[in-house]
């Protein structure tokens, strides 16, 4: 014999009130209500004893609305989206949210998939780390008026809503700290990509450089592929290494850059920072396990994932709510591995 599902129905008698009380308290309206702060307690604390299980299904009917959430990030295996996927699930779940979790791994058509998949499970809105090549895909989002927040990256000629942080400031204080420490030959390891917050982190290098007049080399600056990165890593670094002009320090402008880059900087004898100053975006347990304490740029993961989901409930509750862009700072961590160059 199945037990019996609880109804609102139940939880008002045993509370003693009407069934349309008990259904502005369990479904957060009861300040709209005016409902007393006791009774409000004393019908929640009744439907846990019931083990009361809403139907979301009859809900959503009824509203039109699933309370789910669409997450696309683009890579899982990288520790900084995986952190991001955890604080944008455990937000969302305050606001009532279930959150389905994508990762394009970087391929705009895997995106692509990954959006009709999730239109046709009727989420109501998205947060998405995009892809290389998908502002067609944004541009399809504004026009159906599907609610959706950019995080981490986004496109400046598309007016959306977005949060990331500032990459060009950031890429800036990391080879400002290196040059105030004695490193005059400054390398910077990046992705070969158009995304814009790429660009940017490409740009504050190089800021920082001129403002203290430092030529850069051509040898200093490489961009990686994504889907090749061991080999490509491990081929710029040779590059950068040699020649007239070796490099002295490398920024990495990811993690995942960082972790291959040190670990053929370990084969090849290279001492940090004896023999090379690094610095690098992202944080992991990686920079706690290495022999020498890396510099990071920390990144406000847990300020990007709540203000993501803090825009996107507003969106849905209204919306004409209005657009909405932050650019947070990251904080330079600065650890053993960029300590001041000793006099050679």
């Amino acid at each position: 014999m199945k037990d019996k599902k609880i109804s609102l129905k139940d939880i008002a008698q045993q509370a003693g009130v009407s069934t349309a009380l008990v259904s502005y308290v369990l479904n957060g309206k009861e300040k709209e209500s005016r409902v007393g702060k006791e009774i409000a307690a004393k019908i929640k604390e009744i439907a846990k004893e019931l083990n009361y299980q809403p139907n979301h299904l009859a809900k959503s009917l009824r509203s039109g609305k699933t309370h789910t959430i669409g997450l696309i990030i683009a890579d899982i295996s990288n520790p900084f989206f995986a952190n991001i996927a955890r604080i944008v699930e455990d937000e969302a779940k305050k606001h009532n949210y279930t959150v389905i979790i994508g990762s394009s791994d970087e391929k705009a058509a895997n995106s692509w998939d990954l959006i009709n998949v999730m239109i046709n499970r009727q989420v109501d809105g998205f947060i998405i780390v995009s892809a290389e090549n998908s502002e067609e895909q944004v541009q399809y989002l504004k026009e159906r008026n599907l609610p959706f927040v950019l995080l981490d990256r986004h496109f400046p000629e598309l007016h959306t809503d977005y949060v990331s942080i500032n990459n060009n400031k950031a890429a800036y204080d990391a080879g400002t700290h290196l040059i105030k420490n004695g490193y005059k030959s400054i390398g910077l390891l990046a992705y070969k990509s158009n995304l814009f917050h790429m660009q940017e982190r490409i740009r504050g290098y190089q800021q920082a450089l001129k403002e203290n007049d430092i030529k850069p080399q051509k040898s200093w600056l490489k961009e990686v592929n994504f889907i090749n990165i061991e080999k490509e890593v491990r081929a710029s670094i040779d590059q950068m290494i040699a020649g007239k002009n070796p490099v002295d320090a490398m920024i990495f402008a990811t993690y995942s850059l960082a972790v291959n880059g040190l670990k053929y900087l370990n084969e090849l004898n290279l001492k940090v920072p004896t023999d090379i100053g690094i610095v690098s975006f992202g944080q992991g347990d990686t920079f706690d396990l290495y022999y020498c304490p890396i510099t990071y740029l920390h990144q406000p993961m847990n300020d990007l994932g709540r203000t993501a989901v803090e825009f996107l409930v507003k969106k849905l509750q209204n919306p004409e709510e209005g657009i909405k862009q932050v650019l947070m700072e990251a904080k330079l961590m600065t650890r053993e591995s960029s300590q001041v160059k000793e006099s050679s």
